[in-house]
């Protein structure tokens, strides 16, 4: 009875936070082209959403981004109706882990983190973790937890990051990036792991504690030093004279720099003296008697 009170109040928190903002415009939004190009199966995209849970993540993380997905490339083998290939795995509120197209995210503001030196092997590892996971529920006690920390507390800032603790630990459930977090974690990649220093006369160690994944938001795929923030307009060779400025005039062409290298007062070399026409025609009659 409980569970079917908490599933059914959940679903109700969901189709009010699923509305999305007014006014809501990126600063930039993705270039879809450059983003395809440079995507590569292990990416993880973040998105900054407009909706009122979205608003909700970005104040208690404190972040732009409040949404994540893995890029999986094209080993799903589903279409959109218009024939674009699903390639991303994500965790919808309310829909639970479904792949979408990449054009989904067309108008957001995105940003690539991109885990580096992953082999082969664990890359694939992790692409398959997520790809089994496609039809588990979103996790409902998320959003309740969300609403509860809307409630001003005043809270440590050392405890703020186990208040956000998302997720009821379900095995069957998933919210977007503690989902993501458990893929990688397969492999034992980084993320934001906790630092244990081990100190004495002669050596200094860190030891490295994987966080419990519950742990973890999608703010923290881009301050992790583990992750590269790739940029796709740059990887596609961005050209700043190529950018077309609207309302502003042509720039006139500047003229060119005296060279410094030569004094302002030299003078160039004077030019052989014009010769007369009477002299030229001699020249000329000179070189046809020859």
């Amino acid at each position: 009875m409980g569970d079917r009170f908490l599933g059914l109040l959940g679903q109700r928190i969901v189709r009010y936070l699923e509305t999305p903002s007014p006014g809501y415009e990126p600063f930039t939004a993705s270039d879809p082209a450059a983003l395809s190009n440079c995507l590569q199966p292990g990416d993880v995209l973040l998105v900054e959403g407009n909706s009122r849970v979205a608003g909700v993540i970005k104040y208690l993380t404190q972040s732009t981004w409040s949404h994540s997905a893995l890029y999986v490339g094209d080993r799903l083998g589903s279409k959109t109706e218009d024939g674009e290939p699903h390639v991303l795995v994500e965790a919808m509120l309310g829909e639970g882990v479904i792949s979408a197209p990449l054009s989904k995210y067309a108008i957001y503001h995105t940003r690539v983190c991109r885990p580096l030196g992953l082999t082969e092997y664990d890359r694939d590892t992790v692409v398959s973790y997520m790809i089994e996971r496609l039809g588990c529920d979103y996790d409902v006690k998320n959003i309740l937890d969300l609403i509860r920390y809307l409630v001003p507390m005043p809270i440590p800032a050392r405890l703020r990051r186990r208040m956000i603790a998302l997720g009821s630990g379900d095995p069957t459930k998933a919210i977007c990036s503690t989902l993501i977090a458990q893929a990688f974690e397969q492999v034992r990649y980084p993320i934001l792991p906790k630092i244990e220093l081990i100190e004495s006369r002669e050596t200094r160690r860190e030891i490295l504690h994987i966080r419990h994944h519950s742990l973890y938001t999608p703010r923290d795929f881009d301050i992790s030093p583990f992750f590269e923030v790739v940029k796709p307009t740059i990887r596609a060779g961005f050209d700043y004279k190529k950018m077309r400025w609207a309302h502003l005039p042509k720039r006139p062409r500047p003229e060119p720099r005296p060279d410094p290298r030569q004094p302002a007062d030299a003078k160039s070399p004077p030019t052989a003296p014009e010769l007369p026409a009477a002299a030229k025609e001699s020249a000329v009659e000179a070189m046809l008697r020859t």
